[in-house]
């Protein structure tokens, strides 16, 4: 799984800090997660929900809401449909820069929000909610005897999870006035309620509520024992297996056709100034420039990939040599690097004017090895195949794909 840092503007102009999990193949669909109340992206049960969905190919994108974590803006300024307002910025987003979420997953009101923002995102196909409130209102119960100072004075600061949050009166008044039940009756989408009986912060009986408003088809799990932020790595990874079992039944079930073997298909994901897709197979990877040439840093450089693909070929030609050999190498390592050198400099080289491309290899050999065995394995190392092609007479015949012809817009 690869995970690659984002950022989109939320519902009031702040920029919101985003991770993207992806599959190690290409992507069959795309999920958005919605945290629990002052939460953050990185909590542990979104991190371990958003790598077993990306483990079954799903491509997630998980955010920190407006005033929390690494987002900008107040958070005393945000309510829940501000919450709500983000879950569709963040959806406008994957929309216009990969494919729009057919998956929304919701942790506590989390799940409320995804629920309130699933009839404003077409694409939706599934709705999960794991420890959800069935109305928004029930968060105030997290404010103790608070409630009535806060109304008094406008804003208090109060202490949830141990850390301080300004609490506006607008918030309350906001989830007061929200009803969920009605959306959840016109859902139109397949949903899964997840909730454990032992939940101290919201009650089984709302999930039973949420159950009991949705139509079919509908699904409850109960996460046993777990506690609401299933803070053990046994109930996180349960819900994530099972959200992602449950998914797949609703999910589009394969990606695109992969490239063909011996091929490889290097794709634009419109997110950031140059960041690629890399399909080589089944397997999927990403591509970028660095920070200092404009890119996002989100992967490898095209550069990073050519030495990565001289060093493993090295690697696995000496291996290959040694098994051959019966030879006692017990590991190899190859370090690479490439610079742009003057001819001039260049003492065994063709050419004498302008710059020349030089690939600095350092292997590393461990084992009981003497001398000779050694000088062999680096003669070895020069004749990996990759090594060959590089040093070889090159031909690269491009073309331009064969391309539907473009319909013309009915006047």
């Amino acid at each position: 799984m690869a995970s690659q840092r984002l950022e989109f503007e939320g519902h009031d102009g702040s920029l919101l800090a985003a991770r993207m999990d992806w599959p190690a193949a290409a992507p069959r669909a795309c999920a958005l997660f919605a945290h629990c109340f002052t939460c953050g992206k990185d909590i542990f049960a979104a991190s371990r929900i958003s790598a077993g969905l990306a483990a079954l190919g799903i491509a997630v994108l998980r955010f920190d809401f407006t005033g929390l974590g690494m987002s900008q803006g107040e958070f005393a300024n945000t309510n829940f449909s501000s919450n709500v307002a983000d879950l569709i910025r963040a959806a406008d987003f994957l929309r216009g820069k990969f494919q729009a979420p057919a998956l929304l997953v919701g942790h506590s009101l989390g799940g409320a929000a995804v629920l309130a923002a699933a009839g404003e995102i077409p694409e939706v196909r599934a709705v999960a909610t794991i420890g959800a409130p069935s109305e928004p209102a029930h968060i105030t119960g997290a404010f103790g005897d608070q409630v009535d100072e806060i109304r008094a004075r406008g804003e208090l600061k109060v202490q949830l999870a141990g850390r301080p949050f300004r609490i506006q009166r607008q918030f309350l008044e906001d989830i007061e006035r929200t009803r969920l039940r009605g959306r959840v009756e016109r859902l139109g989408r397949a949903l899964l309620v997840m909730h454990s009986p032992r939940d101290e912060t919201v009650g089984i009986d709302h999930a039973r509520r949420l159950f009991e408003a949705a139509k079919h088809p509908k699904s409850f799990v109960s996460l046993d024992d777990a506690d609401h932020l299933l803070r053990r790595r046994e109930d996180a990874e349960y819900a994530a297996q099972v959200l992602a079992a449950w998914a797949s039944r609703y999910l589009p079930r394969d990606a695109a056709e992969a490239p063909a073997s011996g091929s490889v298909e290097v794709t634009e994901t419109r997110i950031g100034q140059y960041t690629q897709t890399v399909r080589v197979g089944r397997h999927a990877l990403t591509a970028d420039e660095p920070r200092s040439a404009g890119g996002d840093d989100a992967g490898p450089s095209p550069y990073d990939f050519l030495l990565a693909g001289l060093g493993a070929c090295t690697s696995m030609t000496l291996r290959m040599y040694a098994q051959r050999k019966q030879l006692p190498l017990q590991r190899v390592s190859v370090r690479l690097r490439h610079a742009r050198v003057h001819a001039a400099d260049c003492e065994d080289c063709e050419h004498s004017q302008g710059q020349i491309t030089e690939i600095t290899r350092e292997v590393v050999i461990e084992g009981a090895l003497d001398d000779a065995q050694r000088a062999r394995l680096l003669e070895i190392a020069d004749k990996c195949p990759v090594h060959r092609t590089l040093t070889g007479e090159i031909k690269i015949r491009t073309r331009l794909a064969d391309q539907a012809p473009t319909e013309t817009p009915a006047t």
